[in-house]
């Protein structure tokens, strides 16, 4: 953007196993374990079924659509997402979880295709085949020239942010995530176990280790994003606990809280000047044709690209792609989708005082509305 400004792109959950997997060029044995599921390729069926055949194989860039076009409109200094699924070709299924995510690591490409700077790791699936599954993600994502941050080898290596070089400075990007995501306790990482860096549900002193290391990052004149994996899948409730972290985090320096977990966008707080998005919703997913929550529009999906100011952090601007997921890919969404989009979260966020507009592209934008939440 320029004149001190830098753009933040940032995609809520990309889960490029079971069904996605199927359909690109490299598919991993399809087997599953689910209780109700044993073969990915019934997820595609299910799309199908929705919405009509997807080819197969499609190309790389087939689960972006639209996305990767639009974007380059803000022309974004950084490019983040969160990675939900394994890279593995291991079949050792972590026993204690219910649903798991894997892809081919041939099949990287994929994500390659929206040139992340950085993917989000710590959550409750890339641990889904094992610390022998995260060892393979890790060697994948390097090998593919992507970087993983939020989980590794040891804590340290799982708490160390991915720092970005941009014409307005730089970027430091910490990824963390809560039990209340569903992440198993026993997959933090320690001196001497891999794991993911996780957080308390009530963060106290336990935390201010994150908040220390924002804080020198804030102090080195870095621009701070926190990557939060947190709360539950369906709902626009935001509890306490999660309210009392990200203002903690904000208060120790951090720039942009980029929440997710949440199966569709939740709401918007504008707090001290810097952009909380307590759910960014899924973005690549096989969730098509699966019923249940219809009134949460899970289909409907949003990127967000933010602008702050360089050397403050104050927000400049919180733009956001309206989208729609149809035939396992992103379109552009219908002017009737993004109004329902933009009232649904302009309802939720007000509360947490920030409005929700639709600008004559068909774009979203988010402002402090100036009230603060009770």
């Amino acid at each position: 953007m320029g004149d001190g400004v830098v753009t933040v792109m940032l995609c809520g959950d990309v889960m490029t196993g079971r069904g996605v997997d199927q359909v690109l060029p490299h598919p991993l044995d399809p087997v599953l374990r689910e209780p109700g599921c044993t073969d990915a390729r019934a997820y595609v069926a299910l799309a199908e079924a929705a919405h009509g055949p997807v080819p197969r194989p499609v190309g790389f860039s087939w689960p972006w659509g639209d996305v990767l076009t639009a974007v380059e409109r803000f022309a974004p200094d950084v490019r983040l997402l969160n990675l939900e699924t394994s890279v593995t070709h291991g079949s050792g299924f972590a026993p204690e979880k219910s649903v798991h995510y894997r892809m081919s690591p041939e099949n990287l490409p994929v994500l390659t295709a929206l040139r992340p700077d950085a993917c989000a790791l710590a959550n409750n699936h890339v641990l889904d085949f094992g610390r022998e599954g995260l060892q393979d993600t890790l060697d994948a994502l390097t090998a593919a020239g992507l970087r993983g941050v939020g989980a590794g080898r040891d804590a340290d290596e799982a708490g160390r942010p991915a720092v970005i070089s941009t014409a307005g400075g730089r970027v430091a990007v910490f990824s963390c995530g809560m039990a209340s995501s569903g992440i198993p306790r026993d997959w933090a990482a320690t001196a001497d176990r891999p794991g993911v860096q996780v957080l308390p549900d009530r963060a106290g002193s336990d935390g201010d280790d994150l908040a220390d290391r924002v804080r020198a990052e804030k102090r080195a004149g870095a621009i701070v994003v926190v990557s939060v994996h947190w709360g539950s899948n369906w709902g626009y409730d935001v509890g306490p606990d999660l309210v009392r972290t990200a203002h903690g985090l904000v208060d120790a320096g951090a720039d942009i809280v980029y929440g997710h977990s949440s199966h569709h966008p939740r709401p918007i707080e504008v707090y001290r000047g810097r952009p909380i998005l307590y759910g960014c919703g899924d973005a690549v997913n096989d969730y098509e044709g699966i019923p249940g929550f219809a009134r949460y529009r899970g289909d409907l999906r949003l990127v967000y690209v933010a602008a702050v100011r360089a050397g403050h952090g104050d927000l400049v601007s919180l733009r956001m792609l309206p989208l729609r997921a149809r035939n396992l890919r992103l379109e552009s969404a219908p002017a009737a989708d993004a109004d329902w989009l933009r009232a649904v979260l302009d309802r939720v966020s007000r509360p947490f005082g920030a409005a929700v507009d639709r600008a004559p592209d068909g774009t979203l934008s988010a402002s402090a509305t100036g009230r603060r939440p009770a």
